[in-house]
This record gives C-alpha cells, structure tokens and sequence, in this order.
C-alpha cells in the first residue's frame, strides 16, 4: 500500500569520492513524510517508498540526515534509464509504504 505521493524538485549530488548519487528531500517536506510513516523503522532509521523520476518507477528507502531531512539514493539503472548525472535537477514523486 502507497500512502499519498510527494512531490519534490532537487539537484543530484554524488557522495565524497564514490559513485552514490543522491538527492535531498528538505526538512519542510521530511516532516510531511514522517506523518505517514507508521511501521518500525528499517536499518538506519530508512523509510520504504516507492519513487518515481520520469517514466521510471521503483522501490527504495529514504535515510534520514542529521539536519532532519532525508536523502534518496538514485540507483544506477534510473540514472541510466533516466540520462541523470550529477548537477542535474530532477523532479521525484515520492509515496510511502506501508
């Protein structure tokens, strides 16, 4: 079950000396997913979502950051799929699950 969708536009940013990428979901918009999110916690405090970036669909967690934001990590398949690189800014759909 998908419990309401967010709607967010962030810059992809890469992690220090890796090839993660990234995107940050703003405190304001962190605190209207937590309000949904009603089941234990997953390692690292993440929260399963389902996400969508252009055509592409798929199944993830957002990890929470010390500022009290989240972050999406973008897999590689998307990226590609999705012609996404660092700097890039891209519209995401975010809906919990429950």
């Amino acid at each position: 079950m998908i419990e309401d969708k967010f709607e967010i536009k962030s810059k992809v940013w890469v992690y220090e000396g890796d090839s993660w990428h990234f995107v940050t979901i703003k405190k304001e918009m962190a605190d209207e997913i937590k309000r949904f999110d009603s089941g234990p916690r997953r390692g690292f405090g993440s929260i399963p979502v389902k996400v969508r970036i252009g055509h592409t669909n798929w199944n993830t967690s957002i990890f929470p950051i010390k500022d009290g934001s989240f972050i999406l990590p973008l897999k590689k398949e998307v990226r590609k799929k999705e012609k996404i690189k660092e700097g890039d800014w891209v519209k995401v759909r975010i809906g919990v699950r429950m």
